[in-house]
């Protein structure tokens, strides 16, 4: 039974694609790879091409004998789709659309979707559970709501079997530190802070400080990039039993605040991190972490690591790298 991980040489794709082949799935990658650094593929098929054309996809389905589609491949920076919206709906949505339309061409009826808590945009309360209202503030947290209703279409009307998997934040890198997040572009707090430790990137903008949380700072919910990755697993396990299409996030559960990640990166590096305070932007709401049962309820799944041992595999990761990065991203800041 072969997947085929659109994204898959992404960040979250490429824990994915291990996870996936160590529950003994045969495995083939659809990447551009037009915002990764290069990584290893090692022992996996990489077909690299633009998932907006069906027939791309629809051949790479085609031709390994594809059964089920995990499907990561989409542009992920809530500030730059605001700017850009056109980018985030042109690739996101039409993006999912066409891999959509391969499936259905196919006859591939299975999909796992890397969705985002960006639906829920800015929640009064939480934790959030999945029956909270969907009113994303953002291109890029539209395009992911437009690409679940076009899944529950999809499934009224072809029958195809989905799984929404709405992430919060994913965070850190593989236990060994070989597979991590790129530094270069990132709009994640854990690797801006730790590229503002090693000087690879300016000093961190904290935004807002006078919020009302204990300490005044945004409040967010961190989740392994690791555990993420098994819970694509488990979605697959479930769907392919024929168990009815059902959106569910995925999140720790624990509200951590800004300030609470930057003690705990200087803690595990060493270095205080460089930081400037900045009022707070316009829509971001103050506290947002995950009601993470219906993930357990359904797929088994919880998180495995705490929040230090996801800052440490960052740093593992990042610290490791850093003359590499350096380079790529410059000297002359």
């Amino acid at each position: 039974m072969t997947v085929l991980v659109t994204g898959g040489a992404g960040y979250v794709g490429t824990h994915a694609v291990r996870a996936l082949s160590v529950a003994g799935r045969d495995v083939v990658i659809l990447d551009s790879m037009e915002r990764r650094a290069p990584e290893i593929v090692e022992d996996f098929p990489l077909l690299v091409g633009d998932i907006r054309d069906e027939f791309v996809v629809q051949r790479a389905i085609e031709d390994h004998g594809v059964t089920a589609v995990v499907h990561f491949a989409g542009y992920k920076n809530a500030r730059e789709s605001v700017g850009r919206p056109d980018l985030y709906f042109d690739n996101n949505v039409g993006g999912t659309h066409a891999v959509l339309k391969a499936m259905r061409a196919c006859g591939v009826t299975t999909l796992v979707f890397s969705s985002s808590c960006s639906v829920y945009g800015a929640p009064i309360n939480s934790p959030v559970d999945e029956a909270q209202d969907l009113v994303p503030v953002s291109p890029y947290g539209a395009s992911k709501l437009m690409c679940e209703q076009m899944c529950r279409w999809y499934s009224s009307a072809f029958d195809t079997r989905y799984m929404p998997l709405r992430y919060f934040n994913a965070a850190g890198a593989s236990a060994e530190g070989r597979f991590g997040e790129d530094v270069k572009g990132t709009s994640n707090l854990i690797p801006l802070a730790i590229g503002a430790a090693l000087d690879l990137l300016p000093p961190l903008t904290v935004f807002g400080s006078n919020l009302p949380t204990p300490d005044g700072t945004c409040v967010r919910d961190y989740i392994g990039v690791e555990d993420i990755a098994r819970a694509h697993v488990s979605a697959l396990d479930y769907l392919e039993a024929g168990r009815e299409p059902i959106p569910v996030n995925l999140g720790s559960g624990v509200g951590t605040s800004v300030k609470q990640i930057l003690e705990l990166v200087s803690r595990v590096s060493g270095i205080e991190v460089p930081c400037v305070f900045s009022s707070a932007r316009p829509g971001d709401p103050e506290a947002v972490f995950a009601d993470g049962r219906r993930a357990n309820e359904l797929l088994g799944w919880r998180p495995t690591q705490d929040l230090e041992q996801v800052v440490r595999s960052a740093w593992l990761w990042h610290s490791s790298r850093a003359e590499i990065d350096k380079a790529r991203l410059g000297e002359g800041r």
